[in-house]
């Protein structure tokens, strides 16, 4: 299927010049946005997204956006999209404004598209040389200044990885560009705070939840970069190791990791239960 996109109450052509060239969103990244995985038609947890897009609008100083418009816009994508869109992106930046950083109070530009999604079952990791900024004016906001997510990213596809994985300054592990980490370590699978300076993602807070519910060892710790260590060969050359990684994220769901740096891991029973956990309970509701 072609992308499907809608600008301000309008469809436009994926490749169509369809914002001003002075939309704050382009000149200095002055946005938010949310991803959200579509099934037969619907986005999955969209409640959820667009509770997190008014938190993300409150840290960035911008007006909450009309949640009635974005319905509205998100409904018409999906109905001109069909039944086989995978994925549904809704941006939402400061409108027009000036070419610096101040803002003159422009109307906001909303944009929604939606297309295809492919997620695999498993995910290959590289570990980042860069940091993420737990005390950033945007930590844990999910913002269109997207620059150090592009060239981590960069950086792990050419060391053959899907994902880059970030410490925070104080060298803790934080998270993925794109997703959140979860580190299986004995019989629990960790994940690090929101104090780290992760993205609260809406995958880490469902599989938070619903494992409680199934007891499911499942929980926050704070975890040193270092603990990735662990996660290695055995000294046979197998793919044996004491600890376990998996990745949360709004497309992927829940995947194991199955490569760390280049070498294969094996994945963990409870990565792998809380996988199977997570397709079972959001196969049951569409917006939990």
């Amino acid at each position: 299927m072609s992308i499907v996109v809608w600008v301000d109450g309008s469809f436009v052509e994926p490749r169509e010049r369809a914002l001003s060239a002075l939309d704050h969103g382009v000149t200095v990244g002055d946005g938010i946005f949310e991803t959200c995985a579509v099934y037969g038609g619907q986005a999955f947890a969209l409640t959820r997204h667009l509770r997190r897009l008014g938190r993300s609008a409150a840290g960035m100083g911008l007006p909450a956006p009309d949640e009635a418009r974005v319905r509205d816009g998100v409904a018409q994508v999906l109905a001109a999209a069909g039944g086989s869109a995978g994925r549904l992106r809704i941006t939402v930046t400061g409108g027009f404004g000036p070419m610096g950083s101040g803002r003159d109070g422009g109307e906001e530009t909303i944009v929604i598209a939606a297309g295809p999604a492919s997620p695999g079952p498993t995910s290959r990791a590289v570990r980042s040389p860069w940091v993420r900024n737990e005390r950033s004016a945007v930590a844990g906001l999910k913002t269109t200044s997207y620059a150090e997510n592009v060239v981590a990213l960069a950086d792990a596809t050419a060391r053959g990885g899907d994902e880059a994985i970030l410490a925070n300054t104080v060298g803790d592990l934080c998270e993925g560009t794109g997703a959140n980490v979860f580190v299986e370590v004995g019989d629990e699978l960790l994940t690090p705070p929101l104090s780290s300076g992760c993205l609260a993602g809406i995958t880490r807070e469902l599989l938070l939840e619903w494992a409680a519910e199934d007891g499911l060892p499942v929980r926050e710790a704070d975890l040193p970069f270092s603990v990735l260590d662990r996660v290695a060969p055995g000294p046979d050359g197998g793919a044996s190791s004491d600890a376990h990684l998996a990745l949360a994220g709004s497309v992927r769901n829940i995947q194991p990791v199955v490569s760390l740096d280049g070498v294969p891991v094996r994945a963990g029973e409870l990565s792998i239960a809380a996988r199977e956990l997570f397709d079972r309970r959001r196969r049951e509701r569409i917006d939990p």
